[in-house]
């Protein structure tokens, strides 16, 4: 097996051949990585072998491309796979293809290089590393070749990294414990859903209840948290205790309940048909970080106190945050009385569930026992997948506000009224779309959508006489958002005075920005850094629970890597054991930090 050390100190020419196969077919990228020595970290090898192809431009990452054998190709018939690439595409169970299924492939082969003019490059050891099944290989390849040429080449090249990085693991025996814990928990909580075939988890349901069950067990059996709880709101508590210091609060003489506490930790609902890793990473990431803190009998001059919200998402009662909110004090007793779809109201399903809603005013946290607030949370977005980064740490979540509106103008024949003389509200609409999308993007990390546009009782030889819209403003200040909403309302005014139409827009929601404390976005930097990966600062477009938090203490967040370009609230959504592992490792790094 290589060690870093000994790499290190290898000839250009010996470094090469050390690490040929990494990149197939391709010794340059090593050769020219060389200069980057010494390494402190595997994750920096794999950084350096990615900037390098990153500026050796599209020629050469096409030629890179072009390298690949097929999957389940010619070469895996002639038996003239690299040693590597046999390895992978049997672990993938492709050698075991029914006639059918070869044949199937073969054609998609044909396609994707008549589409795209490059084979189809697939980590087939998957995110996990123990291979996809071949059922989930073709459709992927089915999904793939729907996408544009510029957008699969880049897919192609992240997938060429994946290889690389498993690869890599393999020749330093390296395997990523802890990031594979975290990601088995996460594929057992996943088998809780509402739905069938589709993870939907929403507040108070069995499948939710199931959740809750789970992560209670884990910290307490698994990971040795001193405290475990499911409390008024449904909210997962473990708290594992600091030292302390002499004194002697517990049953455990080294521990101290009342020494002050970090705050974790995320939500464990999900909207309907989403992903695994939303909300779930940032409880499972600090869970395996006390379980090891346990195991290695280790007790810190603070206690680490890890929540799984119960709500975040607003699927099932519209209230958003109602977990977090909950602990900073700010729930609405006015939830209490919503009802969802099938008319069951908040209350009832809380009693139901055994919830003690007389208990929830006490849920409230007071501050002053408190560090402050931090989070890890899958992206959402396909900033660090396009970076090729692990991990990004974010300096603000955006603050927002959302509208529904409707114009109003006059239905008429699609036929007999002139052009010039329609009140069209429909393309009123179209014409505000088209102002949000310019005026956002004039402004750094500013963001505007139109996501739904409906026309009541359309018809296709009808000029729209009425057209309902949503409008959904983002901004990492609360100043920079305010002026794109007065901006925004301004233009409506002026759409429809000039086309003689009346509109109704009523806010719906308004969530102030929430920066990250300079001190603890420090602090997240200075625990990445010693992975050796390059620090990227972003902001957040989604909300989080942080941003509840934000309101009573102080806060920061740790982005981590989606694949997929980053898709969420998605089936596709997904996170690799790596990626999973240096998010674990930045979190240790942390608390040493704090220790």
């Amino acid at each position: 097996m290589l060690t870093l050390d000994h790499l290190n100190g290898l000839s250009q020419a010996d470094f090469t051949q050390a690490l040929d196969g990494t990149y197939e077919h391709s010794p340059w990228i090593a050769e020219a990585a060389w200069a980057q020595r010494p390494f402190a970290t595997l994750a920096a090898l794999k950084h350096a072998m990615v900037t390098v192809l990153a500026q050796a431009g599209v020629d050469a990452q096409l030629r890179l491309i072009r390298a690949h054998p097929e999957l389940a190709g010619k070469a895996m018939v002639s038996q003239s796979l690299t040693a590597e690439s046999t390895n992978e595409q049997g672990k993938a169970g492709l050698t075991d293809c029914t006639p059918a299924e070869f044949a199937h492939i073969q054609q998609l082969n044909a396609d994707y290089n008549a589409t795209f003019g490059f084979p189809f490059i697939l980590a087939v050891r998957g995110p996990r590393g123990l291979g996809l099944n071949r059922h989930e290989i073709i459709a992927t390849f089915e999904r793939r070749l729907r996408h544009p040429v510029d957008v699969e080449r880049a897919e192609a090249l992240r997938n060429i990294h994946r290889i690389a990085e498993i690869r890599l693991n393999d020749k330093f025996g390296v395997e990523p414990v802890l990031g594979n814990l975290v990601w088995d928990w996460a594929e057992k909580l996943a088998q809780h859903s509402d739905v069938e075939g589709a993870l939907t988890v929403t507040y108070l349901t069995d499948a939710h209840r199931a959740c809750a069950q789970r992560l209670s067990h884990w910290m307490r059996e698994d990971c040795g948290f001193d405290e475990v709880s499911i409390d008024a709101v449904g909210n997962v508590v473990g708290v594992y205790h600091g030292s302390n210091h002499g004194s002697n609060h517990g049953s455990d003489p080294g521990s101290d309940p009342a020494a002050k506490r970090l705050l974790t930790g995320s939500h464990y609902d999900t909207v309907r048909n989403g992903g695994k890793y939303d909300g779930r990473l940032g409880i499972l990431v600090p869970m395996a970080c006390v379980r090891e803190l346990h195991r290695a009998g280790r007790r810190l001059p603070f206690g680490v106190e890890v929540i799984g919200f119960a709500e975040e998402e607003g699927q099932r009662y519209k209230a958003t945050f109602l977990g977090s909110s909950a602990v900073t004090g700010h729930f609405d007793p006015g939830w209490l009385d919503q009802a969802d779809a099938d008319g069951i109201p908040m209350r009832a399903a809380m009693q139901h569930a055994g919830l003690c809603i007389d208990d929830i005013p006490r849920l409230a946290r007071d501050p002053s026992r408190y560090l402050g607030f931090v989070e890890v949370h899958i992206e959402q977005g396909p900033v660090l997948n396009e970076l090729d980064l692990p991990l990004g740490i974010v300096r603000s979540i955006n603050g927002s506000v959302r509208y529904t509106g409707e114009v109003i103008g006059m239905a008429s024949h699609a036929g007999t009224t002139p052009m010039d003389r329609r009140r069209d509200a429909a393309v009123a609409v179209a014409e505000l779309a088209l102002h949000v999308e310019r005026r956002a993007a004039a402004v750094p990390d500013v963001v505007g959508t139109i996501g739904m546009l409906n026309v009541p009782s359309g018809s296709i030889n009808v000029v729209p006489g009425r057209c309902a819209f949503s409008l959904d403003l983002r901004a990492t200040t609360n100043a920079a958002r305010d002026a794109l909403a007065d901006d925004v309302r301004a233009e409506l005014a002026r759409i429809c005075e000039r086309r003689g139409l009346q509109f109704t827009l009523e806010e719906t929601l308004r969530a102030a920005a929430a920066p990250s404390a300079p001190e603890w976005q420090a602090r997240w930097e200075a625990a990445v850094a010693p992975l050796g990966l390059p620090l990227h600062r972003m902001p957040s477009g989604a909300g989080h629970d942080a941003m509840k938090l934000h309101e009573v203490m102080p806060q920061a967040m740790l982005f981590v890597r989606g694949l997929n370009a980053g898709i969420s609230h998605n089936p596709l959504e997904s996170s690799t054991n790596d990626d999973i592992e240096l998010s674990v490792r930045a979190f240790q790094h942390l608390l040493d930090q704090l220790a």
